[in-house]
């Protein structure tokens, strides 16, 4: 009895209770709106997150010496057949594209942007054809007319390729570099498919990072033990998303022409000198001939191939596609039906960018 009394009492302490709040708040509103917040200036925000003291540093640089001492095993296992996956507070570009500048030299390594909204693919299957095209031509000693058209191959054809048993060529092999297998343009099912089915080739070595707690839930068992055959790190780097977080809005800010300059300064310096040299032609056409609707490709290539900075189609069009993935360039035709790049910014924007990146 004493405890039906007492579950009796909870039940209307409790009734009484949100009958108390219904008729004590029914009848106020608030008045406060969303237009009322004072948003401040992206440009602003960003520029008092960089000047935010880092904190450990040495501790930090200790971390990432740990890291390195890692690279010969790291190396080691992709050449066993393995895929490395990196995750843990904290960005791993830096460290990602460290590894593959000192230890992958001997790969030609294509590096894919996962943080980007959106990834061509099936334009990346190609550069790797391409690349690994380059390689078996080199070995057979071919002549360079016989080089193989990749472009017109579907992208079953184009992962047939780069699992092929080419006999004159079992060490030729290529390396992919993903940032962010787990990014906005890469976390739908067939991009993951397709992702699986190219570290499973037999001439493709394959390096990952990743940044959401859940990624994991984007694979089954067959792509975790069979095509990826991830080797799993823990490598918490404590560095800032500085490159990664430039493709995301700020809560509570809002952008402009300053952030456009921003972001393309941010994007350029984190590519390679070549890369921003090949940029910096492009733009001084831009600017010497504002009329024109653009620089056709093969002028570019030719202007590039005269200052050195570019061997071969193959390596400007990893240049191009990088800057079209970033939107820093686009295509359009123009009178006379050629393929025409061109920068979608403004004049003042455009020299303020090549300012930047040239200190």
């Amino acid at each position: 009895m004493e405890g039906t009394d007492l579950d009796e009492g909870e039940f209307e302490f409790s009734r009484n209770y949100f009958l108390a709040k219904e008729s004590g708040t029914s009848t106020k509103r608030s008045t406060h709106k969303l237009s009322d917040i004072n948003i401040v200036d992206e440009q602003e925000l960003r520029e008092a997150v960089s000047n935010i003291e880092p904190k450990h540093e040495k501790e930090i640089v200790s971390l990432i010496k740990s890291y390195k001492s890692l690279y010969s095993k790291w190396a080691f296992e992709l050449r066993a057949g393995f895929g490395l996956l990196l995750y843990g507070f904290g960005s791993k570009k830096a460290l990602i594209e460290d590894f593959a500048s000192t230890t992958l030299t001997e790969y030609s390594v294509v590096v894919i942007n996962g943080y980007l909204q959106s990834i061509n693919l099936k334009q990346v299957l190609i550069t790797l054809c391409e690349l690994l095209g380059d390689q078996l031509k080199t070995q057979r000693k071919t002549p360079t007319g016989s080089q193989r058209s990749f472009n017109t191959l579907t992208m079953d054809d184009l992962i047939a390729f780069l699992d092929g048993p080419h006999a004159e060529g079992n060490e030729c092999s290529v390396c992919v570099v993903i940032h962010n297998i787990d990014g906005p343009g890469l976390r739908d099912s067939d991009s993951q498919q397709y992702l699986a089915r190219m570290a499973a080739c037999s001439h493709v070595h394959m390096v990952a990072s990743i940044d959401n707690v859940n990624a994991p839930l984007l694979w089954d068992k067959k792509m975790v033990h069979t095509q990826f055959n991830w080797c799993w790190y823990h490598v918490p780097t404590f560095s800032p998303y500085k490159v990664e977080g430039t493709f995301f809005p700020l809560i509570l800010a809002h952008g402009g022409t300053t952030q456009t300059v921003k972001t393309a300064t941010i994007v350029l310096q984190s590519l390679t000198p070549n890369a921003q040299s090949v940029f910096k032609v492009l733009a001084e056409h831009q600017l010497a001939h504002p009329d024109e609707e653009g620089l056709p490709v093969n002028n570019l290539y030719s202007t590039c191939r005269e200052r050195f900075l570019v061997s071969s189609q193959v390596t400007l069009n990893s240049h191009l596609t990088e800057f079209k993935d970033h939107e820093l360039v686009k295509f359009r035709k123009n009178s006379d039906g050629q393929d025409c790049l061109y920068i979608p910014l403004t004049k003042e924007a455009l020299e303020k960018v090549i300012e930047e990146i040239s200190q």
